[in-house]
């Protein structure tokens, strides 16, 4: 080979790649890609960072309709923020999974997401592959998972009421409404074991849509109760002389309206005589009052009249019969409540007055008008139900609509807590120090490991300590000192370790009684895991017009 040939082939050797490589813009193209859903998802879990715990800050949400709303959580803050990004909007999700799954952690799952996606940051950084990192932090979710079940959680009894009320208080420690939790966690509880039956060990799941919120302005949040029966949040509809409560009450739910027929069609009737007018308006009270007469011969002595679209369900004339007869009416019931009210009361919807009879009552001891302290408004209150499809009431109060929206909202998470608790019967400790065991043992298991798995198991682990940092952060403390004293805690074999935020220091969690649900953090850990293994996968945003 001539020298000049040697040399032609060294610099075809030689000669670097070009950079205008098809497969080398579209990998810088992924990277800017998924650079900038990582940014976008960060933004929003920083934006709610600071609502996480007792001591988090709350928002203040002013929504398109004018509307106000004060809220710490996570669910709530996100489902009303207008999220324009694809990848932000995963976050969201990703929030509103968790509340459907465990109904409390709402925050903590878009947080620990948030940490995560900073943690890949750093690993793409060094080159490793997103479907690597992916793989690997879907075991490195299992592997905590297992580790919290095993090591860490301490099983819990239905029956053990103290224990349940704990964990709710736990949860409630950080709403609006905490400084309520001794009257709202006992509450709560109650509602939950109130539908669950006289057996609630052996309940799998139970469904919240049978506890039955009435909102009631006026007073305050301590005088929120629960009633084990049934509450309208109006009086009773009724003329001069008509009954204000009812003892051993006999309940008709009626679906057809007590006023005079109508023509199917819009047309109307001109009469121009007047005997033809009292022969009409004669007709019209004896067909009212065949019906009331009907009502009052199968026995039942309370009415209640769903609301119609049609025509008008009562008139003045049907009130002053029933009046006559003894007989408690309560109109405009809605239709959305008329299979709740039939399982409360045990009766059946009666949709003609031929077919009303008396073993399609419901029954009630006592039903009654009840004027409200610190309103004076009236609510009528059904007590003392056979409740055979075991249902429950919660009568909350508050002094505006804004405390009202957020003692609903409070409550209705706290009744999750049990319901998690129904689903999975452990609890562990709360105060961030589930994530830091699980954050210990998974570095452990990080040095047994080799390969790509090692660098994604301490990334991950790493990760995870955003929980309680951000907890000691929020409540004014020293992250850095109170995250290492932490670490060394749970070193030290104390699994219970957490963050008392109320001392400013590490307490054994168990014995301060702040614990929570399993499901809750496995759930949190789990959702998060899958939300940014999916956010790492995606290389390129296609928009549709």
């Amino acid at each position: 080979m001539s020298a000049a040939a040697a040399t032609t082939a060294t610099s075809r050797i030689a000669m670097p790649r070009p950079s205008t490589g098809e497969t080398l813009q579209e990998r810088s193209k992924g990277k800017d890609v998924r650079t900038s859903n990582i940014v976008a998802a960060k933004a929003v879990a920083a934006a709610i960072r600071t609502s996480l715990g007792p001591r988090g800050m709350d928002k203040l949400m002013q929504l398109p309709n004018g509307e106000v709303l004060i809220s710490n959580d996570g669910a709530t803050i996100l489902s009303k923020m207008n999220v324009l990004h694809p990848a932000a909007k995963m976050l969201v999700e990703c929030s509103i999974s968790q509340d459907i799954e465990a109904g409390d952690g709402t925050t903590s799952v878009v947080v620990l997401a948030g940490a995560l996606l900073d943690a890949c940051s750093g690993l793409l950084s060094k080159g490793i592959h997103p479907a690597m990192i992916a793989g690997s932090f879907y075991k490195a979710a299992e592997a905590c998972t297992q580790l919290l079940t095993n090591n860490a959680a301490t099983p819990v009894d239905m029956n053990d009421r103290e224990s349940l009320i704990h964990a709710v208080q736990t949860c409630l420690s950080s709403k609006v409404v905490s400084q309520n939790s001794d009257l709202l966690a006992p509450l709560a509880v109650d509602s939950v074991l109130t539908i669950l039956g006289p057996d609630p060990s052996s309940a799998t799941n139970v469904d919240l849509r049978d506890v039955r919120m009435v909102e009631q302005l006026g007073g305050t949040v301590d005088d929120t109760e629960l009633v084990k029966g049934l509450v309208f949040n109006k009086g009773s509809t009724k003329t001069a002389g008509g009954p204000s409560k009812i003892e051993n009450a006999k309940v008709a739910l009626i679906q057809f309206c007590l006023s005079a027929p109508k023509t199917d069609m819009d047309n109307s009737v001109v009469v121009s005589d007047y005997a033809a007018m009292d022969r009409i308006l004669r007709d019209e009270r004896k067909y009212i009052l065949n019906m009331c007469k009907k009502i009052k011969k199968s026995g039942a002595n309370v009415v209640l009249i769903q609301k119609s679209i049609l025509r008008d369900a009562y008139n003045e004339l049907s009130l002053h019969f029933l009046a006559k007869m003894g007989i408690l009416v309560v109109t405009d019931i809605e239709r959305t409540d008329v299979e709740f009210v039939c399982r409360t009361l045990g009766c059946t919807p009666v949709p003609h007055v031929d077919s009303l009879s008396p073993e399609k009552l419901g029954s009630a001891e006592h039903v009654g008008d009840v004027v409200l302290p610190g309103s004076g408004h009236k609510v009528v209150k059904f007590v003392g139900v056979a409740n055979p499809g075991r249902t429950a009431t919660v009568l909350l109060r508050g002094s505006n609509d804004l405390v009202l929206a957020e003692a609903n909202r409070s409550v209705h998470d706290a009744q999750c807590v049990v319901r998690s608790l129904v689903k999975q019967r452990y609890l562990i400790a709360g105060g961030g120090a589930a994530e830091t065991e699980a954050s210990l043992r998974l570095r452990e298991l990080a040095l047994e490991t080799t390969g790509m798995d090692s660098h994604c198991f301490k990334a991950y682990a790493d990760a995870l300590e955003v929980i309680p940092y951000t907890l000691a952060e929020n409540a004014g403390l020293k992250p850095i000192e109170i995250v290492t004293a932490l670490r060394k805690a749970h070193a030290e074999g104390n699994i219970g370790a957490g963050i008392d935020v109320k001392k400013g220091c590490i307490s054994d969690m168990y014995k301060k009684n702040v614990v929570q649900p399993l499901l809750v953090t496995t759930s949190a850990i789990k959702l998060a895991t899958e939300t940014v293994c999916m956010i790492l996968k995606v290389d390129d945003l296609v928009v549709v017009v």
